[in-house]
């Protein structure tokens, strides 16, 4: 076993070519603020929440720009300089907000009473306050003169932050080609940006604040906006919808969320992996080791290959094709941020840092292959492969048309056909009644079955009644059965019988004799009821032809 187990991580490693592992190299970030850019340093007046790199014109030389989102700015570098600042629009201000602040300005309102009135507004006012209110509101009494006599001449502001940035073609899929920036805020809006003007060129809503964001299409032609959101729903947008045009409801928080061909995959809190169609039709789930870290797509165009990298905090990387695990990969500490692409002259190269601020470069090696089976025990990828349904023939088709073209005069012929067939069950099952070939339940209330059973060659007969409780675990109480029947013809001793208890699944049989008093050799019906204790309408209802008499009763 041991043996086995080197051999498997030997396999495993063997696929990577260590390039570099530097501990301390005091990186730390996410996923979401990796991009291909140069070594080059700037300080940002607030902490990052994205960085994209995205080309911005045709101009000759072709070089990508830097999009970095901190609070409510971008800041785009290009040839490693400053180039562009783009602030957020300002959000709409509560119009009693303003009207109290301006009482304020003209000391017409002490700050305890401005203090009641913005609390009031908070509570009812659809419009949320300013984040000069909100602050004002947490000071103590004491201080509060002071910031009103602070801020009271300044203007009300409302001011939202961006909380994730992505790319988006503006009208090639060439890997060149112009992108447009789209920008996520805490406003729950969605922005396209002009690449070249940095003007907004559509806006979008989604139900809650967006988290994460994956943007695929040309905005000129048709694109989609998958964006995790903060209430635990995935939501779709599409061109010209400014409402989302599908939603993914999960059963955890999203941590996770790339996208894979046609196929969104979404790694949750509840240490699971789970993959959506474009629509949001789940197709697959995979359970995980440990919690998810950081995802990322390794797409290797050259040979056709894609998967999604998934950071877990088990010190592993497990690289998933749909739901299979084909690899794993050890590292020494927990991985936080994840990137896989293009590096010099190396097409497949991962770059990941750690939780401890360490960096990790490894190189796929070219002769590296990976299988499509399943790592992981569990069913057999047998189970996952598509049947192989044959074509459609020629008479397939014409009865497809044929279908098409008379669809009216088909359905009427087929609703004949069914009133027809109920007719007859109706008249089978009169007839049923009538001839008493087996006793019919009247109530589905009480699941009772019967059956009777003639012996004897007469004068004297004797009737057995084998009744029996259907049900799954309810007993049945309080139940009699009356007989009737031509007192000319037939004379019983018992005529009427109080059923007991009637336990699930026993078969109880209750008997009497009938006596045969006509010697003209004929025979008729004896009507059985089985009926509740003080009730006239029969729960059971049989009919048993006596046989003829070979004899005469001795009076």
């Amino acid at each position: 076993l041991a043996t086995s187990s080197n051999q498997a991580s030997h396999s495993e490693t063997s696929k990577w070519l260590d390039a570099h592992y530097d501990p301390v190299a005091n990186l730390y970030t996410f996923s979401s603020c990796i991009g291909k850019i140069s070594p080059y340093e700037n300080t940002l007046l607030d902490l990052p929440t994205g960085l994209v790199s995205f080309l911005m014109d045709q101009h000759e030389p072709r070089t990508p720009a830097i999009a970095v989102a901190s609070g409510p700015f971008i800041y785009v570098y290009k040839n490693l300089r400053p180039y562009f600042k783009f602030t957020l629009p300002p959000l709409e201000v509560n119009a009693l907000e303003q009207d109290v602040w301006n009482q304020a300005r003209e000391d017409m309102i002490d700050p305890l009473s401005l203090k009641e009135m913005l609390e009031g507004i908070r509570d009812k006012a659809d419009v949320p306050l300013s984040v000069r209110s909100l602050r004002f509101l947490m000071l103590d009494p004491q201080d509060m003169e002071a910031f009103v006599n602070l801020h009271k001449a300044q203007p009300i502001r409302r001011q939202t932050v961006i909380t994730c940035i992505g790319t988006l073609k503006k009208n090639m899929a060439d890997e060149d080609a112009v992108s447009c920036l789209v920008i996520g805020t805490e406003s729950k809006d969605v922005y396209i940006l002009d690449p070249e003007a940095f003007t907004i060129l559509s806006k979008m809503s989604v139900p809650s604040a967006p988290t994460q964001m994956d943007v695929t299409g040309q905005f000129d032609v048709e694109f989609r906006i998958t964006v995790a959101c903060r209430n635990g729903n995935i939501y779709i947008l599409r061109r010209d919808s400014p409402k989302p045009k599908y939603c993914i409801e999960l059963s955890s928080h999203p941590v996770g969320l790339v996208r894979m061909g046609k196929s969104v995959v979404v790694g949750c809190a509840q240490e699971t992996l789970q993959g959506f169609t474009q629509k949001g039709k789940k197709l697959w789930t995979a359970c995980l080791p440990a919690p998810v870290t950081t995802m990322g797509v390794m797409d290797l165009p050259t040979r056709g290959f894609q998967a999604v990298l998934v950071g877990l905090a088990n010190c592993e990387v497990h690289l998933y094709r749909d739901k299979n695990l084909i690899s794993t990969i050890k590292t020494p500490d927990v991985v936080t941020s994840i990137c896989f692409g293009k590096y010099g002259r190396e097409d497949g190269t991962l770059i990941m840092t750690t939780k401890g601020g360490g960096l990790i470069v490894k190189i796929l090696k070219r002769t590296a292959v990976f299988d499509d089976r399943d790592s992981a025990p569990g069913p057999p990828l047998a189970q996952s492969i598509r049947l192989n349904i044959p074509k459609k023939t020629k008479l397939y088709v014409d009865q497809t048309m044929r279908e098409r073209e008379n669809a009216v005069a088909m359905h009427r012929a087929f609703q004949m056909d069914l009133s027809r067939l109920r007719l007859a069950a109706a008249r089978a099952y009169v007839k049923a009644l009538e001839s008493s070939l087996t006793p019919m339940s009247s109530s589905l209330s009480e699941p009772l079955k019967m059956n009777a059973v003639v012996q004897g060659l007469g004068p004297s007969f004797k009737l057995t009644l084998n009744i029996q409780n259907t049900a799954a675990c309810r007993p049945v109480m309080h139940l009699a059965i009356s007989f009737l029947y031509d007192e000319s013809l037939y004379s019983m001793r018992t005529a009427f019988f109080k059923i007991p208890l009637l336990v699930p699944g026993l078969n109880y049989p209750i008997d009497t004799f009938v006596e045969c008093l006509s010697d003209k050799g004929i025979s008729d019906i004896i009507k059985v009821f089985v009926l509740r204790e003080g009730k006239s309408a029969p729960l059971l209802t049989a009919h048993i032809n006596m046989p003829v008499s070979e004899g005469l009763a001795l009076n």
